[in-house]
């Protein structure tokens, strides 16, 4: 569980393997992954991140997306939780993982 919170927090588990990405963004997201010390959070990667989130998630689910980067404890409360809003974010949080490390490597 703990290598999947990992790969959906891009927290070094991604590798440049693939071609540079076809765009590279700012926002919320990209800021996060910045900012949050890991050694493989390059601005590319940051970037290309976020351009998948501006096509995977709305809004607040990228602005909820971004603090998890702060506070990784808070993706298995999430995860946990019977809420309907947060299975539903975290159904849509997961696919934006995948499709994050399909784009960005």
């Amino acid at each position: 569980m703990k290598h999947a919170i990992a790969v959906l927090l891009c927290a070094g588990t991604i590798t440049w393997a693939a071609p540079e990405p076809v765009f590279a963004a700012s926002g919320v997201i990209e800021r996060a992954c910045r900012t949050s010390g890991r050694s493989s959070a390059t601005p590319r990667l940051c970037g290309c991140i976020q351009g998948v989130a501006n096509g995977s998630l709305s809004r607040s689910e990228r602005k909820r997306a971004a603090k998890l980067f702060r506070d990784p404890h808070m993706a298995q409360e999430i995860r946990q939780s019977d809420r309907r809003s947060d299975e539903t974010f975290w159904k849509n949080y997961r696919a934006f993982g995948e499709r994050a490390r399909k784009s960005c490597g």
